[in-house]
């Protein structure tokens, strides 16, 4: 994304995260379909960044041990 990505956003619902432009749910215009993307914090609440991001770099770092 070329944009930062908001770890906490203050309303989350008033947004569709589906791609930069961060559009509102009644105006989408990147053809993401009828249904607003919602963000990470709205689907796995608070904390949700402590876990999720830097998950695939420990998993590499497991493969590589013998």
């Amino acid at each position: 994304m070329a944009k930062p990505f908001p770890v906490n956003p203050k309303n989350p619902e008033r947004i569709c995260w589906g791609c930069d432009k961060y559009c509102s749910p009644d105006a989408m215009a990147c053809g993401n379909g009828s249904e607003r993307t919602q963000h990470p914090i709205e689907l796995f609440g608070e904390g949700w960044n402590e876990w999720g991001l830097s998950a695939p770099e420990q998993q590499d770092k497991a493969n590589k041990m013998p």
